[in-house]
């Protein structure tokens, strides 16, 4: 196991600043994920790791060794790419042997470690096909048991799954997780897919333009997003603008959309501008003559557009300053016209000061 160390590394294409001053420790064994809209720096991040793409400023190290001045080849990495990147004029096996016989590796070992390697993506006796025999995934199994074949320090995935059908990509994500923790390999995984990277993350660095927004677990990722960015992008939650109004010691009255709500630490003095991220699953329809458990607040409204997703419902409401909240609920509301929306203080997150 190897952990990777990045020290405020930066790359600039042109006028673009593709990786803007990045620093973060990936620990060893862990599954780390880069997470982020097309763009945002997290595949060029990558590259710099496998030594695909040169630094312009930073250093990168595996353990306590310096690896960023160091070839591709010479780094133990098995790099997973979007596009398979599995060689036509090779069998099953060949494509599996070809880091091996790069290395020199004795043929009766070779043949050894490609069974295993094989065995271990559930392709056993698959190594004489062809590639125009395979599914598509079938394909990014065998670019996993070619990357992991050479026994690498550590495992690279840039959008492995993005070519596959909804139902495949979450079969594969879960035979990737399951091989890290059979084999205890560091990985460093890129993808743009929300739910993706909650899955299977031990923790998750959300990138915006370059940058790292947030480094955390899932959980936190999701529930306490610490911007407003981080809040929209990794799933759906509803911004709201709030205005101090005034303390009572460590509560704070802040006013939102028509509403006066009590909210633990919130920083900022008296008319300071603030954004909350309410998710839809806070928010509750109350039926006709329900009223709101103890100590929460609500928010009348008007019920707007449906959205039938079998598992679950999702449907707005208009308040009446003009603001949509989205909510979520296993039942399709039972009301129309005019609703009323209560959610638990509590389940605000609190973003900052609004700029």
């Amino acid at each position: 196991m190897t952990a990777i160390t990045i020290e405020a590394v930066a790359r600039t294409f042109g006028t673009v600043r593709a990786v803007d001053d990045v620093s973060l420790a990936v620990r060893d064994g862990e599954f780390f994920t880069l997470l982020g809209p097309s763009g945002c720096g997290k595949t060029t991040l990558l590259r710099m790791v496998a030594g695909f793409c040169e630094l312009d400023t930073g250093r990168i190290l595996f353990g306590g060794d310096r690896i960023d001045t160091l070839p591709p080849h010479k780094r133990n990495t098995g790099m997973v790419f979007q596009n398979y990147a599995v060689f036509p004029n090779l069998t099953v096996g060949g494509n599996v042997a070809y880091g091996l016989r790069a290395r020199n590796v004795p043929r009766d070992e070779t043949r050894e470690r490609v069974a295993r390697a094989l065995k271990l993506v559930q392709l056993d006796g698959f190594g004489e096909r062809w590639p125009h025999q395979l599914s598509g995934g079938q394909l990014q199994r065998v670019a996993i048991a070619r990357a992991i074949v050479i026994d690498s320090h550590v495992l690279l995935l840039d959008e492995p799954l993005s070519n596959l059908d909804a139902k495949l990509r979450v079969e594969m994500r879960g035979e990737i997780r399951r091989l890290q923790k059979l084999l205890g390999i560091t990985v460093l995984y890129v993808t743009h897919d929300q739910e993706e990277a909650l899955a299977i993350s031990d923790r998750i660095a959300v990138m915006r333009a370059g940058r790292v927004e947030q480094i955390a677990s899932p959980r936190e990722i999701y529930d306490r997003p610490t911007t407003p960015f981080v809040a929209s992008f990794v799933g759906t939650t509803n911004l709201l603008n709030g205005v101090v109004r005034a303390r009572d010691g460590a509560v704070t009255e802040v006013a939102v959309a028509g509403t006066t709500l009590r909210l633990d630490g919130v920083k900022g003095g008296v008319g300071d501008k603030i954004v909350l991220s309410l998710r839809p699953e806070a928010l509750r329809l109350l039926s006709v003559g329900e009223a709101a458990p103890v100590g929460w607040a609500t928010l009348p409204g008007t019920l707007g557009e449906i959205e039938y997703l079998g598992p679950v419902t999702r449907f707005s409401v208009l308040l009446g300053d003009g603001t949509t909240l989205h909510l979520m609920a296993v039942m399709p509301p039972a009301a129309s016209g005019d609703v009323t929306v209560a959610f638990d203080p509590q389940r605000v997150v609190i973003l900052g000061t609004a700029t």
